[in-house]
């Protein structure tokens, strides 16, 4: 198992160029920028959970945020979404549309949704997706799963083509840097290993029974910005693991809201900042082992999050700004893995049937009635998409890359993912060009210590076991077949000719 050794540097930087201030003739590189507000209305579902729930208040706005890069040759589109998730069907039509309306490539466009618990109903299921189901599972699904509004999904693809076809408008040359921040103390891993012998998920704040976290985490904060030649940010792309769960009242874009307003904050208020998520499966901001007691949901979290991302993003473009150069070449990579899904027992279906189709909940366990209702949908869906199909992706921006995944991904893959990548900037995003669910790390699947909520059979999350390991070994091959490009070095320093700061010159006076 790989692990990438966290340093103790607050960022961490390549040497990428000669500075904005000084526009020298060198590669063609543009960059592109725009975003489009696309929060749901008041009373519109609120996906999060296996049931329904809806909103009643509104806390910041949920929006696509886009940047285009060009090299000259090739452009490519990374699309942040603030949303639960985005089904694969509904990012075919977006970039078809991309497509017919800029032509960049439909394959060499990333949309990743940040994950925020409190944004519109962009699924679990489309609308019409279990129509000809039996009465059944189609009322277990409409009535008690969380489904995609179509209305609103109209609005979010609109707003996702609007944005890249407005960013692609917006190029212009640009010089750009790429780097790391480190965020320690926000996201912790919730699984753990305890006394009796396997895993489990927020076991509870103060638990004595904990041992130790059964997974990492990943403190970087990975950034990509660029500047056009006049030295103003146009915009970055920030990427970071922790489930975005810290739950400000209301519709949000949860702690990404304040990510957004840090960095504004100190770089110009019209700034684009794409957020693209990064492994966080088994990450929360929740510290199950905290000493004392501390709200560790709502405004205070989202800011504390969000804010301290924000700042060491900020810290990263800094340190890159006066040295960003053309980030060359801007290329993409591809392909699809055929995955099986897990099914349930015949005795396991047996009894969550029983179990909901009981007359009324009255003396029913809710936890083990929502479980039930999803073996019961996923033996549904396994019938007719027993094996599914999952995008990865690379999308190389000179010596960055994005790997993308359509799970929500354990943490430790993406740790992998960095060790084994050839790139400086290796930067793994989730849930991005699908929603395929949890796909836990091998050693959570282990059948004497393994578990928690992650590994259970929902019509969600279902992967076979192996399908963590092959999407992390697709992705390093995607990686191994892109060349990174160079990192542009500042203009070195001619021979000193001057002489010392005459203020400076001095000797010790001690009359």
């Amino acid at each position: 198992m790989m692990r990438v050794a966290t340093r103790r540097l607050a960022v961490a930087v390549l040497v990428m160029g000669a500075s904005p201030w000084a526009w020298a003739a060198g590669p063609v590189f543009k960059a592109g920028f725009a975003e489009r507000d696309v929060s749901p209305a008041i009373g519109a579902e609120q996906p999060g959970g296996y049931g329904k729930a809806h909103h009643a208040k509104f806390h910041d706005p949920c929006k696509v945020r886009a940047a285009v890069f060009d090299d000259g040759t090739n452009r490519a589109a990374v699309v942040g979404l603030d949303a639960l998730f985005i089904r694969g069907a509904t990012v075919r039509e977006v970039r078809a549309a991309i497509e017919a309306k800029t032509g960049i490539p439909a394959g060499s466009i990333l949309i990743a949704a940040s994950h925020t618990h409190s944004g519109g109903p962009t699924g679990l299921f489309l609308p019409g997706e279990f129509a000809d189901a039996s009465p059944l599972v189609k009322g277990l699904v409409e009535k008690e799963t969380v489904i995609a509004d179509a209305a609103y999904l109209e609005k979010v693809k609109a707003g996702i083509v609007e944005a890249v076809v407005e960013a692609d408008a917006r190029r212009v040359p640009a010089r750009a840097g790429a780097g790391f921040g480190l965020a320690e103390g926000v996201a912790f891993n919730r699984r753990f290993k305890m006394k009796q012998g396997h895993a489990m998920t927020h076991p509870g704040v103060g638990n004595p029974d904990i041992v130790e976290p059964a997974g990492p985490v990943d403190p970087q904060v990975g950034v990509l910005g660029a500047w056009d030649e006049k030295g103003k940010l146009l915009g970055c792309v920030v990427n970071f693991a922790c489930h975005a769960t810290t739950g400000p009242e209301g519709i949000s874009a949860d702690y990404v809201h304040y990510v957004e307003k840090a960095v504004r904050g100190l770089m110009g208020d019209d700034v684009t900042v794409v957020f693209v998520p990064g492994f966080s499966g088994d990450v929360t901001q929740v510290d199950n082992r905290m000493p004392y007691l501390a709200k560790q949901f709502g405004e205070g979290s989202a800011r504390l999050v969000g804010g301290t991302v924000g700042a060491e993003a900020c810290k990263a473009l800094l340190a890159m700004e006066r040295r960003a150069g053309a980030l060359v070449p801007v290329a993409v990579a591809s392909r699809s893995l055929r995955l099986k899904r897990r099914k349930p027992s015949a005795e396991h279906l047996a009894a969550a049937l029983a179990l909901v189709q009981k007359p009324d909940k009255t003396g029913v366990d809710g936890t083990e009635w929502t479980f039930a209702k999803e073996t019961v949908v996923l033996d549904a869906r396994i019938a007719r998409e027993p094996e599914i199909d999952a995008e990865v992706q690379a999308v190389q921006v000179g010596p960055a890359v994005f790997l993308s995944s359509p799970a929500e991904y354990f943490c430790q893959y993406g740790l992998d993912l960095k060790a084994g990548s050839q790139f400086p900037f290796t930067f793994p995003v989730a849930l991005a060009n699908d929603a395929v669910g949890y796909v836990p790390h091998e050693s959570a699947l282990d059948p004497d210590t393994g578990g928690g909520y992650e590994t259970r059979l929902t019509s969600y999350s279902n992967l076979e076991p192996a399908a963590g390991r092959k999407i992390a070994d697709a992705l390093l091959e995607l990686s191994a077949g892109l060349k990174p490009g160079p990192a542009p070095r500042g203009t070195p320093l001619p021979p000193f000719q001057g002489k010392p700061w005459g203020y400076g010159d001095r000797r010790p006076q001690l009359d």
